[in-house]
């Protein structure tokens, strides 16, 4: 068999090349479009989509080679080579990957679907026809979908298999860390972009901190180098003796008292070592009001959805706080005018209050106790593969090497193809 798997966030290529080893493991050849982390894990790479990682209208740009890509994964599924498309992420340009999957007869998956129950909900019209399985990251996701006709599936966020995995550096928690200094960690993005418009806030943030608690430490983990340059020019006019590292993220959060971070999948990694944290989005004035039209939550961060398990209030109003919800881990702070006085004196009060960090701490290890399980890289490799054999015994008749479980769970599912799609998949997944 061979997959083709479609990934081009930084974080859609870690979670590619999980299930690229996965697959393998079940000897399944991967070949697609991805970044360095796919590549490494063995997946045949045609494309690095990791370099057009931007948002909105700076996406324009690219449009040529966009076009050019999508042509190409185009003539690779009209090969007739290709048993399966897994997409990861990155919508824009995955809907015309999946749009030519569909055209020559491809199964696609949508792995990390979009947030569409969160903003523009109409899009699950173009999800269910262009799209065979949705493996959802959370756990709320499989029954919204359930409802509007998709054929859903739970397998867990990825990003909990690599946390599972990682190591953090002794020597450098050692040499680093200072149990009587509060070390605040400041987090502003993965995208160049992302750090462009949530530096300066967090800077001031941590100016305003430090006035207040002059003992506090400050550091800022970035993604990659050229990011770190940038940040460390920008330091170097501030008034803050900060300190700027490259992939350290992990051990920065681990060490800190708490931390400043850009709304996003470091949400998790937060939740998964228990740091209380404040969460910034800077919008420009029509991203804010836009974000009230097409917002259908009142909560970007992923962890403030898993503990209210809430996501039909609408969005906050431009200029509204969700910072005093108590009843979710995380304050955010995601206006269009700069929130740095409200977010330093939300982490004074912290910091002078230790039995409230420690109600934060309590209440997001609930939190991953309930969510961070690893696995759901294999559970959805498994899910994949036994889907795509069901296939083949129902179309192609052929039950060579297959257990006895599974061709009768083809049969079965044959047998009630007179019912609706949505009652077929679920006999199908009960029989397997």
């Amino acid at each position: 068999m061979r997959v083709f798997i479609s990934a081009g966030e930084p974080s859609g290529d870690l979670h590619g090349a999980n299930l690229v080893q996965e697959l393998q493991d079940q000897g399944i050849h991967c070949v697609g479009f991805g970044g360095p982390r796919m590549q490494e894990a063995g997946c045949q790479l045609y494309q690095d989509l990791t370099q057009y990682a931007v948002m909105f209208l700076q996406a324009l740009k690219y449009l040529p080679q966009m076009w050019a890509h999508y042509r190409q994964a185009d003539q690779i599924f009209a090969s007739g080579q290709i048993d399966a498309v897994v997409l990861i992420d990155f919508p824009g340009f995955n809907w015309w990957v999946a749009k030519a999957a569909k055209r020559h007869g491809v199964p696609v998956f949508y792995y990390g679907v979009p947030q569409m129950w969160g903003w523009l909900p109409w899009r699950v019209h173009k999800l269910r026809r262009l799209v065979d399985h949705v493996l959802c990251k959370l756990p709320f996701e499989v029954p919204w979908f359930a409802e509007r006709g998709v054929t859903a599936h739970y397998v867990g966020h990825p990003y909990f298999d690599e946390l599972h995995q990682r190591q953090l550096d002794p020597e450098f928690m050692q040499e680093y860390g200072d149990p009587r200094t509060p070390l605040v960690t400041l987090l502003p993005g993965s995208r160049n972009q992302e750090v462009a418009a949530n530096l300066e806030c967090l800077l001031e943030s941590a100016v305003r901190i430090k006035q207040q608690l002059p003992q506090t430490s400050f550091a800022v983990a970035c993604y990659h180098p050229a990011q770190a340059e940038f940040v460390r020019e920008v330091v170097a006019a501030s008034q803050l003796s900060i300190d700027v590292y490259v992939k350290r993220t992990p051990e920065l959060i681990e060490l800190s008292t708490l931390c400043l971070a850009c709304s996003g999948s470091v949400s998790l990694e937060l939740m998964y070592h228990e740091k209380p944290s404040i969460i910034v989005y800077r919008l420009k004035p029509l991203q804010a009001i836009g974000k009230w039209f097409v917002m259908t939550c009142r909560f970007i961060t992923l962890v403030n959805l898993l503990a209210t398990d809430d996501i039909s209030r609408k969005a906050a109003r431009p200029g509204e706080a969700t910072g005093g919800d108590r009843n979710v881990p995380f304050p955010e702070f995601a206006w269009m005018k700069n929130p740095a006085p409200e977010i330093a004196a939300l982490a004074v009060e912290w910091l002078r209050d230790p039995v409230e960090l420690q109600r934060r701490r309590q209440q997001l290890s609930e939190l991953k106790g309930k969510f961070a399980r690893p696995g759901a890289s294999s559970r959805a490799a498994q899910y994949l593969i036994e889907q795509l054999r069901l296939t083949a015994v129902m179309d192609e008749g052929s039950d060579q090497d297959l257990p006895a479980s599974m061709i009768g769970a083809a049969a079965a599912a044959a047998r009630m193809a007179k019912h609706s799609q949505v009652d077929d998949n679920i006999a199908s997944r009960r029989a397997a």
